[in-house]
């Protein structure tokens, strides 16, 4: 005759939570329903500003990978547009050679970089 502290095998043991019999409301499967306890969620002082560092410590970091980032586009941004301008002033001079002498064209070149009311607009 088997005692009646061993569970027979084809029992489940509930370590979990022993059941608590029906809710009264009938809605079973909602999750039961604890204390409210007002002070629960409270931190002390020092937690709380050992948080604040950590996420201002985050927030640091975010904003200078942000930062890499917009400079890196900004580069290549850049990149594009010098390679634009030179296209377009190479193309000019093609122009240019076709009606004048190569030599004349390379003269006025030369003098297009030395002048100061052109390279103002920079």
């Amino acid at each position: 005759m088997p005692s009646a502290t061993s569970l027979p095998s084809s029992v489940p043991s509930t370590t979990a939570q022993p059941p608590k019999g029906m809710r009264k409301n009938g809605k079973q499967w909602h999750t039961p329903k604890s204390a409210f306890r007002p002070a629960a969620g409270q931190t002390t002082y020092t937690k709380r500003m050992e948080l604040k560092k950590a996420e201002q410590a985050t927030k640091a970091l975010e904003r200078e990978m942000k930062e890499a980032k917009e400079d890196e586009r900004n580069r290549r941004v850049q990149v594009i547009k010098d390679r634009r301008k030179a296209k377009e002033e190479k193309e000019r001079y093609e122009k240019m050679a076709e009606k004048m002498h190569a030599k004349l064209v390379e003269r006025r070149r030369r003098r297009e970089k030395r002048n100061k009311m052109l390279n103002s607009g920079k």
